[in-house]
């Protein structure tokens, strides 16, 4: 869930945005996914949720890139790919690209709760079939990429192995818990090898709009019982998700139930939970209830962390004001007078009273970074820092953090730069 701080200066903004040419994802191209008054998109689903997010959409926008001048190479991967994956089939599953849009998921035509970039292709002998493909390095909305760059930087400077993560050589357990479009888990599971993705959405539109109107691999998709819902791929998933898809479980459960219900220990977890009305719901970040609790013994003992969407507020807005952002901000922020307690209710939980976790030789760390060009703020907890307590200050962690985050950028092979996600509105969390 996203918010944008109000559309007259947002289009003034976008043309100040930095400029990355292989992103695209920029923020230059922000007006395709917004949308424009001249463009309301076309609407490809529309139904009537059952769990509180009213009307659920997918509308779609057309895509300025990649442009028809790289679709033939894309074709030859799909062609290479089919090949590798059906042995001796020659040319029977030969692809086509039939072109790009992107696609937003709205509750109830207001709110857009997440987008994606997807790509349509048919086979040339079935040419009635589209199938679709969501784009995973592409990452559009900010929060997003304030969520990748802040939590991964983070977790890379304490003594986790993210490395041999990146590479494959071990696993990395990450939990997501909101699942939207489904974008942010996509991106973790194709950028990190050994990345093993569990997903907790409650809402059963939303996890079909995800794969039906959105790419989002369907054989990610697991039953109550904990079992894959299709006991294999078929052939099209296998060519686009083949690597990727296995490392995917996606669960239709409430949040609460199921970290309670849970065995499994995290490395890292993301939490991006809003209901039709825009609302973070309190019993995922209440103290006095369960869910918190039984997520702090969920989570890695010396290096967990975890990374939080929320909407920023009054008690950020000395920060949040280096962006320019008007004196009228606060009315459209409903969450606005929670972050703060949320913040500290992630931290207290997490670490324990004061900056460390009972852990020994390990230290806590809770910081808050604004989001760039939209009012979101990343709340990001971590239980292991190699900085000790007694110079724990701003000044260096900042340091530390921006020095892994130019590292990261590049071993990752990033299309955006983590740095302007992680620097601007650092406020530790006392």
């Amino acid at each position: 869930m996203w918010r944008s701080a109000g559309s007259s200066w947002f289009r003034r903004l976008s043309t100040a945005a930095r400029r990355h040419a292989d992103d695209e994802g920029d923020w230059l191209y922000s007006s395709e996914w917004w949308g424009t008054d001249s463009d309301c998109g076309h609407t490809v689903l529309r139904s009537n949720s059952g769990m509180g997010n009213g009307v659920v959409s997918v509308v779609a926008h057309p895509s300025s890139k990649p442009s028809r001048m790289h679709w033939p190479s894309v074709e030859r991967w799909l062609q290479q790919r089919w090949e590798q994956v059906h042995v001796g089939y020659g040319d029977r599953g030969n692809l086509k690209v039939l072109g790009y849009e992107w696609r937003v998921l709205r509750f109830n035509d207001v709110t857009r709760q997440s987008t994606a970039k997807v790509m349509a292709a048919y086979q040339e002998d079935k040419p009635e079939s589209v199938y679709l493909m969501q784009q995973p390095h592409c990452l559009a909305v900010p929060y997003l990429k304030s969520m990748v760059s802040s939590g991964l930087t983070t977790i890379a400077s304490c003594n986790y192995d993210i490395s041999s993560a990146l590479q494959g050589k071990t696993n990395m357990h990450i939990l997501c818990i909101g699942h939207g479009g489904g974008s942010l888990p996509l991106f973790l599971a194709t950028k990190i090898q050994g990345a093993i993705v569990h997903i907790v959405e409650i809402d059963p539109l939303v996890i079909s709009a995800s794969i039906r109107a959105m790419g989002f691999p369907a054989f990610s998709l697991m039953t109550q019982s904990g079992h894959r819902a299709f006991t294999k791929p078929d052939a099209i998933n296998e060519v686009m998700w083949r690597g990727i898809h296995e490392r995917l479980y996606l669960y239709e459960a409430d949040a609460e139930e199921f970290i309670t219900k849970s065995n499994n220990l995290y490395d890292m977890i993301f939490i991006d939970a809003y209901d039709g009305d825009d609302i973070f719901p309190n019993k995922l970040w209440n103290p006095d209830l369960p869910f918190l609790k039984a997520l702090s013994s969920r989570l890695h003992p010396t290096h967990g962390t975890v990374v939080v969407n929320l909407h920023s507020d009054s008690d950020t807005l000395n920060y949040v004001g280096s962006l320019s952002f008007p004196s009228v901000l606060e009315p459209v922020l409903p969450m606005g007078r929670y972050v703060s307690q949320v913040c500290h209710a992630y931290k207290d939980v997490l670490l324990g009273m004061g900056n460390s976790c009972n852990v020994e030789g390990s230290h806590g760390l809770a910081f808050t970074v604004a989001v760039p060009w939209v009012c979101n703020t990343s709340l990001v907890v971590c239980r292991g820092f190699p900085l000790d307590s007694e110079y724990m200050n701003r000044h260096l962690i900042v340091n530390t953090l921006v020095s892994k985050s130019l590292e990261l950028e590049h071993v990752l092979d990033l299309p955006f730069p983590c740095l302007d996600y992680i620097r601007k509105g650092f406020v530790l969390v006392e």
